[in-house]
């Protein structure tokens, strides 16, 4: 049978872990927390690991990471996440080509849609993405969807005037 993993770090007590432990905001390391001073206290790893409700095998990691970082290593990391699909000169790009607004002789279209856009990215930077893709870019970038108000290519601006000044009277 192997040999259990020994608590080296033993900068704090099972007496300042418990302490720690109810100052920390963050229920997970608080478990990670008792349950190694409850190893501390001389409790088995099993009834310790128990007791802070994992399983024996998730306690010798975490008294793993103890040993290597202290009560830092307790906490849980987070992944770093995929790579973006544009640099920060293409969405510079992208931001600039959608302030700018489409043409519409060249474009063929009166405004910017998320489809429209996807086209774009994939024409200009070669990156397929989803729609929703677009949307979330926008978002970052600080754009909204809103729109300018339509207004008709025929309208007449001195016969809306005439027409307010005769309808208040």
């Amino acid at each position: 049978m192997a040999k259990a993993v020994v608590i080296t770090h033993l900068e704090h007590s099972a007496a300042d872990l418990r302490r720690l432990a109810s100052r920390e905001r963050d229920g997970e390391v608080v478990r990670r927390l008792l349950a190694i001073a409850l190893s501390l206290e001389g409790f088995s790893r099993t009834d310790a690991a128990r007791q802070a409700g994992m399983e024996r095998q998730t306690l010798r990691d975490w008294v793993h990471r103890y040993n290597e970082a202290g009560v830092a290593g307790l906490r849980s990391k987070v992944a770093p996440g995929p790579e973006p699909k544009l640099t920060a000169v293409q969405m510079a790009e992208l931001r600039a080509l959608v302030v700018a607004g489409p043409d519409p002789e060249t474009d063929n279209i009166v405004r910017w849609r998320c489809t429209d856009l996807r086209d774009q990215v994939a024409r200009r930077f070669s990156v397929e993405v989803h729609e929703r893709t677009i949307g979330k870019w926008l978002r970052q970038l600080g754009l909204t969807r809103l729109q300018p108000r339509p207004h008709h290519p025929k309208k007449d601006a001195e016969v809306q005037a005439a027409f307010k000044k005769t309808s208040l009277t």
